[in-house]
């Protein structure tokens, strides 16, 4: 891999990561494109999925603060439970990650018609948020379990992880404006987790794929998720998932017959 390519790649895991659209898809298909070897590939997947969950504290800094300062209070307030939702939300990807890891590794091996299949099912997804009868019912524990669900069901590449949740999370009926927050807060654990496994993993490639790409595709995924992120929000508040629905329609049948 050299610069340039982690330039597209950084930009396809920035844009793809908080866009309703697979950012894994997008770095298998653009991996693809280039022709880049699946290991280092999978490292550097590790390492822009890293610069999105900066981006996202960055976002959501005085969200994050305040949670901090109320869970400094020692009792069951609004942030404490809050955190707990969260917590929740973390069970199944953490189970898929303690069992499956090795399955779900192997999935990242470049296979684009497979790819193509679950950006069908992402689009199906966004398509049912859609036109789901608006509720506006706060997130409670269940629906941070169901949310979690479609979140461990992500780990596919092709499967939008913002897109399965915040479409989890309408069809539960829950509220449009805390759904985007719950569902890019939900992910900062997991992503963190993933990629302090991986360091201490020792399998960190050399050569072309060394300290400078790797840096560079982190820069690049930071920049453009920090600006992804901001929009997505606006988009989610004014329910714009049906034009993302399409377009994995369209991407994943270009997969499929190509």
């Amino acid at each position: 891999m050299n610069w340039f390519e982690a330039i597209i790649l950084g930009l396809a895991q920035g844009l793809t990561e908080f866009l309703p659209i697979s950012s894994s898809g997008h770095l298998e298909i653009a991996k693809s494109l280039f022709g880049i070897d699946t290991e280092s590939g999978l490292y550097f997947t590790v390492t822009v999925h890293g610069a999105t969950v900066l981006s996202t504290i960055v976002v959501f800094r005085k969200e994050i603060m305040e949670l901090l300062k109320g869970s400094m209070e020692f009792r069951l307030n609004n942030e404490i439970n809050y955190i707990l939702k969260i917590i929740v939300s973390m069970i199944p990807v953490g189970l898929a990650g303690l069992l499956f890891k090795k399955r779900i590794e192997g999935l990242f091996s470049g296979n684009i018609t497979f790819v193509g299949f679950m950006l069908l099912i992402t689009a199906f997804l966004l398509l049912m948020g859609h036109i789901a009868k608006k509720n506006n019912r706060n997130i409670g524990y269940f629906d941070a379990f169901i949310i979690g669900i479609a979140q461990a069901l992500a780990v596919i590449p092709g499967i939008s992880r913002s897109g399965a949740t915040i479409a989890t999370g309408l069809m539960l009926g829950n509220k449009k404006e805390e759904l985007a927050r719950f569902s890019f807060l939900m992910v900062l654990v997991p992503i963190i987790g993933a990629n302090i496994i991986e360091v201490l993993s020792g399998d960190a490639p050399t050569g072309d794929s060394g300290l400078t790409i790797l840096l560079t595709g982190f820069v690049t995924a930071f920049i453009s998720g920090y600006i992804a992120c901001k929009w997505m929000i606006t988009l989610v508040k004014k329910s714009k998932l049906f034009w993302f629905a399409l377009y994995c329609l369209v991407i994943g049948l270009i997969c499929i017959l190509a």
